[in-house]
């Protein structure tokens, strides 16, 4: 695979860290950003895709709103998935089962982005907020037992948001994930 530039928005996420050392050790250019960057410095760098981590909380998620709005292929992880939702006119709320855990996630559609992963998979994740309804013109693609829309993409553009952490070792197939993410953004 091709050298790829791909910037991490940072939510200041545990995992933010690994997603950045899963991508390099992928072999590709990789930079983490601050969520308060403007577009336009984004721009300037001419990712080939982005990558918004997990956070705390959506009130620190910076100029995500606008930054996820990019015409360019990104993967949103935990809060990185919730703010794509509700930057697209979807709904998150409180989940029912808050912390870390690990969760066996039922793959729908596999999709870009989830391709090997079928029937199901083992993930770890956290469910202290997760996306409830999706946004107009978004699919589902995967679910769990505790989690309706575990992972989800926009129907034409190269949107991908996943409940769970794919960089974190206790995830399946999580590289392969990742993987697959930077084949879509290869082709974009």
């Amino acid at each position: 695979m091709e050298k790829l530039r791909i910037l991490v928005i940072n939510n200041y996420g545990q995992t933010c860290h690994l997603i950045h050392r899963a991508l390099r050790d992928l072999g590709m250019d990789v930079k983490l950003v601050p969520n308060t960057i403007q577009v336009e410095e984004v721009l300037k760098m001419e990712p080939d895709g982005l990558v918004f981590s997990g956070g705390p909380t959506m009130e620190r998620t910076g100029n995500g709103m606008n930054l996820v709005k990019m015409d360019l292929p990104i993967l949103g992880i935990c809060l990185g998935h919730q703010l794509m939702a509700l930057a697209y006119g979807g709904e998150t709320r409180t989940g029912k089962y808050g912390g870390f855990a690990r969760v066996d996630v039922e793959v729908i559609d596999e999709d870009d982005i989830l391709r090997g992963m079928a029937p199901t998979t083992k993930v770890w994740a956290s469910h202290q907020d997760e996306v409830s309804k999706l946004p107009p013109g978004f699919k589902l693609l995967a679910r769990s037992s505790i989690c309706e829309i575990e992972a989800m993409r926009h129907a034409s553009k190269p949107l991908y948001g996943v409940q769970w952490h794919p960089e974190v070792s206790h995830t399946e197939k999580g590289i392969d994930l990742l993987k697959n993410f930077l084949e879509v953004c290869s082709r974009a």
